[in-house]
Parts: structure tokens; sequence; C-alpha cells
């Protein structure tokens, strides 16, 4: 009745009422003064946007990691929520006053200026509304939607209650809040749609100081992660998403602890597999250090694999392993299972890229201690787990075997051949020679012949290539040196049975050796004449391995005969040849005197000649030159011409001016001849053919290996 009254006395008022409104009045001047206002600080904006870097929109268009790095560069504070950041960026660039006009609204009329307004004489109003309806009626429009899963209108409703109705005094209940983030976090935040509607409250439950329920802030933040690109799932969601989440709730009430090691390790292996390595790395870090959780394993497994990829961020596998072991994991006994074998995977990948032998090969064989593999064993799955870690683990055992047989370490090289195949891995040809020849050079016949049967037992099962023949030569040539005659025969049935070939030049050369040890010049000449009817033509080795035969039993002519018998086969001797020869004339005889003089002669035009023309080839194999131990044997034989002239096998005069003479040139030749002499040699040496180039240079290994594991007597026998 009171109401129907007072429309009536508006009714009867209506002039004066407008004349009330278009008077004057503290509400007019109020609003005046707004608009004043609000024309002032649209104006600040538009100036502070032209001079500043960045506009408001590019400001509010980053995502949570954009948002941190530009404060980062622009030396902020990069800690804190999404609007916390956003509103860093608008302050530095001057443009915190568009929010405010953004956010402001008209005035609330109070309801005594409404009174004053109009009020007029003789009529009296009575407001018995209720002057929180709208934010009641809204809130309840809130609780109602919520409760039936409309998150979208929720959300709506919710962001203008916020914004309309909201105040100190009256702030939005923690209920809606909670009502609308339910809404949004079902059914994995409605398939990750409604991931920002969600950091948002979260934000605003934070800047309430509201306390977030723990299972809500967990799902929240897992259920926006996918498997997308940035963790996106279906281009909704992602890391920037749930960065913020875990920012917001970190700094709620009681937030520190809200979150689980379930979703920081769900962030820290979305983080890896994005790419983002450094970031992962720090969220892993406050896991093991700061909030003192243990990960997974497969957490720490993402993240070195991801480290592993990169050649920049392969120091940081070994950073991922020490936080590992921090968490309370052992090396020795994760491998039992499959995050683990990936994280030490990973770990030997890393080591090979920073060639670190040490560690890679420490991993493995902490991987072999793990119990629970079998009937495998740790290492070898850890080594076969992805081709990058097979291909890791084969160079760290070839490189550090490498090294070991650079060090003379043949027991380290053996060791870790022998783990290769145990391992899965298929040790290349180079490997397997080089540990032979290593074992070889230490005169361990027995555990190179054992490396040189492994090996053609692998070849037999087509898990490695077959010995070349020079492998063969140098166990022969070792089992030689040791004195192991049983072991040589086993070794040349080996070679007879896996090549099907009797051997090569230097298989022959090594038998000549043999023979040559014990002085059987008989048998060295049936070796040759089986070399020939073999189609292997013998080389200055094999007459030089003869003339050492010749030299063991002292018989001069035999030499002799053989250097002419090298002569006619087109094989020029060298210093090691005439030296042989010239030692199996210390007989003490005269007639082996000639003959030592006559070989001194034909050495003496053969060194002339090249030191006036040069040498063509390796002179290793090629030179003439004398050397001091020709020298040493031409003087002996001076001293046993002095004997035969004593003795009165001949006329002194006669055999100084005869005999003794080449020898005293050889004692005499020096490196320059005199200018008669060069003037006298026209020099013609033809140009060495290339095939004679490439079978010195495949000589010039086996050779050397040869001549440093003989030790009788290296002027005799050049191998």
């Amino acid at each position: 009745m009171r109401l129907v009254t007072a429309c009536m006395l508006i009714s009867s008022t209506t002039s004066l009422v407008a004349n009330g409104f278009q008077a004057t009045s503290p509400l007019s001047v109020r609003t005046s003064r707004v608009s004043t206002s609000s024309k002032s600080v649209a104006t600040a904006p538009m100036s502070a946007t032209t001079s500043s870097s960045m506009s408001y929109d590019e400001v509010n268009n980053l995502a949570f990691r954009a948002l941190q790095s530009e404060c980062k560069e622009l030396g902020l504070s990069a800690v804190g929520t999404t609007a916390a950041l956003r509103g860093r960026l608008l302050e530095h660039f001057g443009l915190a006053k568009e929010v405010a006009l953004e956010k402001g609204a008209a005035p609330a009329v109070t309801p005594e200026e409404i009174e004053e307004l109009c009020a007029t004489d003789g009529i009296t109003f009575c407001d018995e509304s209720d002057p929180d309806f709208d934010f009641k009626s809204l809130l309840s429009d809130v609780m109602q939607k919520s409760s039936v899963g409309h998150w979208k209108s929720a959300t709506r409703k919710l962001k203008k209650l916020n914004k309309q109705y909201s105040t100190s005094d009256r702030p939005v209940p923690r209920e809606a809040y909670l009502a609308v983030l339910e809404a949004c976090a079902a059914n994995r935040n409605n398939g990750a749609r409604a991931c920002e509607p969600a950091r948002k409250i979260l934000e605003d439950m934070a800047e309430s100081d509201y306390e977030i329920p723990v299972d809500l802030a967990n799902s929240c933040v897992m259920n926006s992660l996918g498997e997308g690109p940035g963790g996106t799932h279906d281009q909704c969601g992602g890391i920037d998403a749930a960065l913020a989440m875990v920012a917001a709730v970190e700094s709620s009430p009681n937030g520190s602890s809200s979150l689980t090691d379930a979703t920081y390790g769900r962030l820290v292996s979305t983080l890896a597999n994005d790419g983002a390595v450094e970031e992962a790395i720090l969220v892993l870090r406050s896991m093991v250090v700061e909030k003192l959780f243990t990960p997974p394993l497969g957490t720490f497994a993402d993240v070195a694999k991801a480290a592993a990829k990169s050649d920049d961020h392969a120091e940081d596998v070994l950073q991922v392993l020490t936080f590992a072991k921090a968490a309370g994991y052992e090396l020795d006994n994760i491998a039992a299972v499959e995050a683990g074998r990936d994280l030490l995977a990973s770990g030997v990948i890393a080591a090979e890229k920073m060639d670190n032998l040490a560690l890679g090969l420490r991993l493995l064989t902490a991987a072999a201690k793990a119990e629970g593999c079998a009937p495998d064993s740790g290492d070898d799955l850890v080594a076969s787990s992805s081709a990058a870690a097979q291909r890791a683990s084969t160079l760290i055992h070839k490189r550090a075997i490498q090294q070991a047989c650079k060090d003379n370490g043949w027991k380290l090289a053996v060791k870790l051949l022998e783990l290769m195949p145990k391992r899965g891995l298929t040790p290349a040809t180079s490997v397997w020679r080089s540990v032979v020849s290593t074992c070889c050079k230490n005169e361990k016949s027995r555990k190179a012949t054992a490396i040189l049967m492994d090996w053609i037992t692998l070849a037999n099962e087509g898990k490695a290539d077959k010995p070349p023949v020079n492998v063969f030569n140098t166990v022969v040539n070792t089992c030689e040196v040791c004195g192991e005659e049983d072991l040589t025969v086993k070794v040349l049935d080996l070679m007879r049975d896996t090549l099907d070939t009797e051997g090569n030049i230097i298989t022959f050369n090594i038998a000549l050796k043999r023979l040559a040890k014990t002085g059987n010049i008989i048998g060295c000449e049936g070796i040759l004449i089986g070399m020939l009817n073999e189609g292997i033509e013998p080389n200055v080795v094999s007459y030089t391995t003869v003339l050492g035969a010749c030299a063991k039993t002292k018989n001069a002519a035999m030499a002799s005969m053989w250097l002419q018998r090298m002569s006619a086969r087109n094989c020029s001797p060298n210093y090691h040849t005439y030296n042989t020869a010239l030692a199996a004339c210390l007989d003490g005889k005269l007639e082996s005197t000639f003959i030592a003089s006559k070989i001194a002669s034909e050495m003496v035009d053969d060194a002339t000649f090249e030191l006036a023309c040069g040498v063509k080839g390796l002179a290793k194999f090629k030179s003439t030159t004398p050397d001091t131990y020709t020298r040493f044997l031409a003087r002996e034989l001076m001293k046993q011409l002095r004997e035969n002239w004593r003795s009165g096998d001949i006329d002194m005069a006669l055999a100084k001016s005869t005999t003794r003479v080449p020898l005293l040139k050889l004692v005499d030749l020096g490196k320059e001849l005199p200018p008669e002499v060069l003037s006298e040699i026209q020099c013609e040496i033809p140009e060495e053919e290339e095939d004679e180039q490439s079978e010195n240079s495949e000589q010039d290994y086996e050779f050397s290996l040869l001549a440093e594991l003989h030790k009788d007597d290296h002027r005799t026998a050049m191998v």
C-alpha cells in the first residue's frame, strides 16, 4: 500500500522531480567529476603506450613463461602468478592506468543520494529493497550453473560477479570459486578446454588468500598437461597454464605443500619432452632439494633422455644422475627396471658425447651389478636399449681399448674386448687387431692366440669379419719369439682352415725366420721354392732371412750364392742384406775373407750410386748406405785378414792392395762423394711403380711389428 501511495505521489509531482534532476545536485556534481576524471585517465595511457616498447594488448596476450622471460630481461621479479607478472610489466611500461580504466565502473549511488535527489515537500520515500539483491542473485546463478556442470556459463557469471559486485567488504565467497573450479576440473578439465578459466580461478583464490583443496589443485595441474606441442591437448591447456597454476597454488595458504610429487613429476616430464631441459631440471632440483621428494625413476629418465639428445645439454645428464643419487637411488640397482636402464643409457650417451670414457664404463658396470635382470644382464640391456645407446657403448669401448693399447695396457684392453660381446656389442676389425697386436708386443702368445680363436668363433657365427692374414702372421711370429712351437702350428692350421690359404709372403718369411734361427739353410731353400710355386715372389726380407741362416752357420759360400740368386730375381739388396752376408764371412778362413771383400765391393758400388743419385722408395727396404754395424763388420773382417797374412795364408802387401781395399772403402765411405766421382756416375733410376708403393706401405706396419718382436739380432734378420 505504501508502495502504491509512493507511486501516486511520484506521478503527481513529475514536473517537480524533473526539475529536481535538472538542478545541480551532489549526484550530478559527482557524475561530472567522474566523467572529467575518466577523460584524463583515458588520455594518459595513450601517450604512455606510444612511448613504450609493448602495448597493453601485447602484454595481455603473453603466456606465463613469456611473462617470466620478459620480467627477467627487464630486471623485474619473475616470481608470482600470471596477474602479478602481467601487472609488473604493465606498470613498467606505464600501462597500469588502462587496467584501472578497464575495470572501472560507474560509482554506485547511495540511498542517501537518491533520497536527497528525490526529496520533495510532503513526500517521503522508504526503500525496503535488499541492497545485496544483485550480488546474491548472480551468486545463486553461479552456484546453479556449476551444480549442473555448465562451466562456461558459470565462469562468465563468476567473472561478472567478481568485477561488478565484489568489494573488499563483500568478496566472492570461497564456495563459489570452488563450485566453478570443480565444474571446470570435471572430465579432465573438460578435455583441457577449461584450463584457462581454472587457472584464473586458482589465481583469484590465491589473491583472496583462500586455501585451495589439495585434490582439486593437483587435478587441475595434471589435467592441463597433454601430449601435444607445448604439452597441450587439442591445442588447449599446456605447460604455460600448468606452470601458472603451480605458481598460484604455491602462493595460496598452505599451498607450498599442496602439490604432490606425481604432479611435479608430470610437469617435469612434459617440460623434458617439449625440449625445455633447463626448466625441467630446475623443477626437478626443487623437487629433490627443496621439497625432499623422491620422484619415480621415469621422471629422471625423461629429463636425462631429453638432455642426451643435444650436445649442448650432455653435461646436464650428470646433474640428473646426481639428483637421482640425492633422491636415494643407487646406480648399481636401478638397472632392474626399464626406467632405470633408460636413465643409465642416457648417461652412457652423454659420456660418449663428452668423451668421458671412465663415466660411460662406470655406468655400464653399475648396470651389470643390478639384480633381477635374468636371464639377461643389466649392462647388456642398457647397451641395447636404443640405437643411440648401442652406438655410444660401442664407441666408448673402442676408444677405451685404443687408449689402453696406446698405453701398452694389454690386460685392460683384453678385459674390455671380452666385455663387448657380453654386452651385445660387435668389435670392429681394427679393435680385434689392436688388442692382438698389443698382446703380441708384450709377448703374450697364449693370450693372443686365445683372442684370435674367439675372433674366429664369432666370425664363423656371422657376428664379425674374419681375421686377415696379417693378424695370423703377427700371432705366429709371437709364438715363434716365445718358443711356443705347438701354438705356432696351431695358428697356422687355423689360418689354413679359416682363410683357405697357406698365408702370404709375411707368413713364409716368418717360417723362414723359424728355420734361419736354427741355421737350416736347406729348409730355407725349400720354403723359397714353395713361395715360387705358390706364385709369391720372395722379397728383400725373404733373402735377408736366408742369409741369416748362412750367418748362423758361418757359411760364406752359401751367402755369396744367395746374393747372386737374389740379383738374378731382380731383387735389390739393402744394407741389412749386405750386413748379414758380411757377418756370414766371419769364420777366420781366407776364402771367406775373399768372399767378404767381393761383397764389400758390391756394397760400395751400390752405396756410391745411391749417394750420387738418391734412393727411391722406403730407405728401410731400399737403402744400401753403410751404417755403424757395417763399419764394425768391415773392421772385424780386416782383423781376420790380418790374421790370415800373419798365419802365412796370403802375402801382406797383396792383401793390403787388393782384398783390404773394399773393406777400407766401407769404413771410410761418407755421406758426400768427391766431385770427380760424381761426374763419372750417370743416374738412371726408374720411378717406383704404384704397386710397389702400395706394397711397401702395407708391409711397413707388419715389418716394423715383427722387427720389434724379434730380439735375437735385428741386424741379421729384418723380421
